[in-house]
């Protein structure tokens, strides 16, 4: 009876340590999995870091004097960070499709182009530009001129201090330049849906719960088309330098001397006296480089060798152009002599063109001599802004991160003007990516 009564004990006080080491193994397990994870995020943050210092240098070399980096030269997408080994941290830079006809359900990878956009403090921007964009309001495009011109008068259906007292909690109109595109969520009448539209995590994506009606936010209208919302198609860094590649001031085309100089030393000194006599009396301005080509009689060769050596203002900078190569079709319906109507058009002749071009010059066989006054105040074919939206991963996919960065090249050396943490906005790199990473895993298990 006493060794049963042992036995029992025994066996009791062994279940007891056994429960034991099960629980402090399990809690254990948890514990490493845990670590793993904040290794795999401290992973993903440093690869952002290292995919900011990629994109410098890609800048760098291939994006010098206004060119526009050729997205086959450089790796936008799954690009491993410090090995090439399966399941290695990795970051993707998310781009945008170029086409407003295609169903967006599938992510496009590369640096995206500021000068795509208009510039919300760009002096020739009007708010019935702005109230051509996609989803806009004429009284929300008249508080964004109101928000930052610098006189307290109401635009037509526009918002000056009086409206911004009545709200909760009270504040007033800026009445300067926007310093971030997120401000506007300050003007007067901002709501989600004009900023985001559709596309709740900002990555030019169709993802799924954009496109399931009221079943979860965003609101949508399950058409299977994505409708961004004005944060697509607005920036507030878009200039370019009045200066050439070598640092020297660029002609000014209402300068009758230099431009004489400049095309004799580019061309020949023939050309240069036809091509000054072709531009008519100087009492007939000139308003933009597009112009000043349309009339000079050159052949587009013959312009390419100044387009980047001329301008038609003064001042270190030229704020707020639109670069014809690279945006898209809702913003070149803003520019006045292009509309909705020949929108399409430039949109289909510059797909057409596989070769990528620096200048304005085609945009001259699409638009007439008026079509072309108007407009080419507000174009160009050079960019110096691009923002890199970075999103990471740790090693074999986990630890999700993502960084939209904007960078400067105005200076040759491209330096970062903007940083913004986007992880909090979820998932950013479409369906296929998720699919690849869970059978990465179920093959490793």
């Amino acid at each position: 009876m006493e060794s049963g009564s042992v036995l029992i004990l025994v066996l009791w006080i062994s279940f007891g340590l056994v429960v034991l080491a099960l629980y402090f193994a399990q809690s254990m397990g948890f514990e490493l999995r845990a670590g793993d994870n904040r290794v795999a995020a401290l992973e993903a943050e440093h690869a952002i870091d290292g995919a900011a210092r990629y994109v410098g240098y890609v800048l760098s070399k291939y994006g010098t004097n206004g060119t526009i980096p050729d997205p086959a030269l450089y790796s936008s997408e799954n690009v491993p960070v410090g090995t090439d080994e399966a399941g290695a941290p990795a970051f993707w830079i998310i781009g945008r499709n170029d086409t407003s006809s295609q169903v967006l359900d599938v992510p496009k990878f590369g640096l995206v182009d500021e000068a795509s956009k208009l510039n919300l403090n760009a002096t020739n921007l009007t708010a019935d530009m702005l109230a051509i964009l996609p989803g806009m309001t004429a009284e929300f495009a008249a508080a964004i001129i109101d928000w930052r011109d610098t006189n307290s008068t109401v635009t037509t259906n526009g918002a000056e201090d009086e409206s911004y007292a009545r709200l909760v909690p009270p504040r007033k109109c800026k009445n300067a330049n926007f310093e971030t595109v997120d401000e506007l969520r300050l003007v007067y009448q901002s709501t989600m849906t004009l900023l985001y539209g559709e596309d709740l995590n900002l990555n030019g994506v169709l993802d799924r719960n954009e496109n399931d009606g009221d079943t979860s936010l965003p609101p949508d209208n399950r058409d299977g088309r994505l409708n961004p919302g004005l944060f697509e198609y607005v920036t507030v860094y878009s200039r370019q330098p009045n200066t050439t590649s070598t640092g020297t001031n660029r002609v000014s085309i209402s300068n009758r001397r230099g431009l004489t100089t400049l095309l004799t030393d580019k061309i020949s000194q023939q050309r240069a006296t036809a091509i000054i006599s072709a531009l008519g009396p100087t009492n007939n301005p000139i308003r933009s480089v597009l112009e000043f080509y349309s009339r000079s009689g050159m052949s587009a060769d013959e312009f390419s060798l100044v387009e980047a050596e001329i301008t038609a203002t003064s001042g270190a900078f030229v704020e707020g152009l639109v670069n014809v190569n690279t945006a898209s079709e809702a913003v070149l319906a803003c520019i006045p002599g292009i509309g909705v109507d020949l929108a399409p058009s430039l949109v289909a002749q510059r797909q057409s063109n596989s070769k990528r071009v620096n200048s304005v010059a085609w945009v001259k066989d699409l638009l007439s001599t008026a079509q072309i006054v108007q407009a080419g105040p507000y174009l160009t074919g050079q960019s110096y802004q691009f923002s890199a939206d970075i999103a990471a991963l740790g090693h074999h996919g986990r630890g999700y991160s993502r960084t939209r960065f904007v960078f400067d090249t105005t200076e040759n050396v491209p330096k970062i003007l903007f940083r913004e943490d986007l992880s909090r906005l979820g998932w950013a790199l479409g369906k296929q990516v998720r699919q690849d990473i869970r059978l990465a895993t179920t093959l490793r298990q």
